[in-house]
């Protein structure tokens, strides 16, 4: 098993958790690997029906460890053009998972971390949590993270925290949309456990493809091609099994055959 994460099944939930809770979670390019391969392999499950990714101890996750930081101090250009890469992949990774992905944010968020909250569909916070983009305190930007942060928080919330590099607490993370539900650390699980019962209630087949959805459509011009995309869209998932089983069970009021 492995020191930096590990990957837990109960039934249709996947569970991948950060296990280094001394150094706040921070990963390192070896840490990034086991997470791109760890949401391809729950992915890749069948029996998955959806996917937390959780943290031990205090904080969620502090951004880069203090050693991959000292390293890339004395990279190249071109390493530092393919170090990045390796982040890029993994919140992509996280992303566009075939399954639905839950953050379990039981502690402080920092930079690199925030992508991580945001590259996930869902994310549910303690009360105490505290959260921060602090990368231009130390000369840098949230470049790699920001196409999933400015998603989650929107662009006029990106623009203050970006550039003050502010700390916010979960009260506002949840104002401006970054985490969907902010909750005391005793309702954490059981918050968690009511999104999951949704997740893993519905029509298996219908989420993933309404993810990808999402996805599709998130930012773009409502244009021609869009519209008919979305047409197309309907039209398949209508006429797919499960489609037209779930408007089966729904309209001689049974259960459906996926539960």
């Amino acid at each position: 098993m492995s020191q930096n994460l590990q990957i837990t099944y109960e039934g249709a939930v996947a569970r991948i958790t950060l296990t280094q809770p001394e150094i706040r979670n921070a990963f390192s390019d070896e840490v990034i690997v086991e997470i791109t391969a760890a949401f391809m392999e729950v992915g890749r499950r069948a029996e998955v029906r959806a996917v937390v990714l959780a943290a031990q101890g205090p904080a969620f996750c502090a951004g880069a460890n203090l050693n991959w930081m000292r390293r890339m101090a004395d990279y190249t250009r071109d390493e530092n053009v393919g170090d990045a890469g390796k982040l890029a992949e993994m919140l992509r990774v996280i992303y566009e998972c075939p399954k639905p992905t839950i953050a379990r944010v039981q502690g402080d968020v920092y930079a690199g971390g925030m992508g991580l909250v945001a590259a996930c569909d869902m994310a549910v916070a303690v009360d105490t949590a505290g959260f921060c983009l602090s990368e231009v305190k130390l000369g840098l930007i949230p470049a790699t993270i920001s196409p999933y942060v400015i998603r989650a928080m929107g662009a006029r919330a990106a623009h203050r925290y970006f550039l003050t590099a502010e700390r916010f607490g979960a009260a506002e993370a949840l104002r401006i949309g970054f985490v969907h539900e902010v909750v005391g650390a005793d309702q954490l699980d059981a918050k968690l456990d009511e999104l999951l019962k949704a997740l893993t209630t519905a029509s298996p087949n219908a989420v993933r493809v309404c993810k990808k959805l999402v996805i599709d459509v998130a930012e773009r011009e409502i244009n021609a091609g869009l519209i008919a995309a979305t047409v197309q869209g309907i039209a398949e998932i209508r006429a797919s099994d499960e489609g037209k089983e779930g408007v089966q069970s729904f309209l001689h009021k049974r259960k459906p055959n996926w539960l």
